[in-house]
């Protein structure tokens, strides 16, 4: 399992590095479009009072990973606590298998979920979710929505990490920084204009949820580069423990085998020593 894992850790961890500049620029553009563009151009950009949130909550399938679901599952059990706390109804949109603990236990809602595979490779297998997030924000099911993750820094070391997605204005505000990267610095200076064409309406039309959708797939690609390496550690970790344990038992088999023998070789040289 070891073995496997490795395998799939390094094929993730190309996939992730190739697309997270790309994903990291994406986000800063994001971000200052929402900073220097009219919120009334866009529902994605429109900030509405928190009466209802959702946790889009990127997770595995399976365990023996070590910690990797349970960190992020306590870290969303805090931000759902919080926005409760402060009068919003949340629900979660799952993106995994062991997502379900979240309702097991911590008795969460859970609005949706969504298959994931093993490795994602392509765009398109986020569009179900990408779609039902946008939709759903730009049909005003939501008023915040946040993308729960945990980020690849490296086989030793992933971050679970929650993301405010939309409203792209407030997320902007928020400086939460692009998948995979730290906060980015702000790169568009005050008097700083976008000229659109054809139009606004149009452009910020397909732009923003292509955005969002990168967003959301590169959040995947972390998770699973994620996994893959907590589970590469987990097994690493377990083969260790199983060979320190056989050392130990062999050990402890000699021991015993020599005490026996010593024995008998006692008990001969007894009864020689009576005749």
């Amino acid at each position: 399992m070891e073995m496997i894992s490795a395998v799939k850790m390094r094929r993730a961890v190309a996939n992730v590095l190739a697309t997270r500049s790309y994903a990291n620029l994406a986000w800063q553009m994001l971000t200052d479009v929402a900073k220097k563009t009219n919120i009334n151009l866009h529902p994605l950009l429109a900030k509405r009072p928190i009466k209802k949130a959702a946790v889009a909550l990127i997770i595995s399938n399976r365990g023996l990973a070590g910690g990797f679901n349970s960190r992020m599952l306590v870290e969303t059990d805090a931000l759902i606590k919080k926005l409760k706390s402060q009068g919003a109804e949340v629900e979660v949109l799952i993106n995994g298998k062991r997502g379900k603990k979240i309702y097991q236990q911590f008795g969460h809602t859970i609005a949706a979920e969504f298959e994931k595979m093993d490795m994602t490779m392509k765009v398109e297998e986020v569009l179900p979710l990408s779609n039902m997030i946008v939709s759903d924000y730009t049909a005003e099911k939501y008023d915040e929505i946040y993308l729960g993750y945990t980020d690849f820094v490296s086989a030793i070391k992933q971050i679970p990490t929650i993301k405010k997605l939309l409203p792209l204005s407030t997320a902007a505000d928020a400086a939460l920084g692009a998948v995979g990267e730290a906060p980015a610095k702000e790169t568009v200076s005050a008097s700083a204009e976008f000229l659109f064409e054809p139009d606004p309406a149009n452009v910020l039309n397909v732009l923003l949820p292509r955005l969002v959708e990168v967003q959301i797939y590169q959040a995947v690609l972390e998770s699973d580069a994620s996994e893959h390496s907590a589970r590469m550690m987990a097994m690493r970790n377990a083969s260790d423990a199983a060979e320190d344990m056989i050392k130990e038992l062999n050990y402890n088999f000699n021991k015993a085998r020599q005490s026996a023998i010593t024995q008998e070789i006692s008990e001969i040289v007894g009864g020689a020593a009576a005749l």
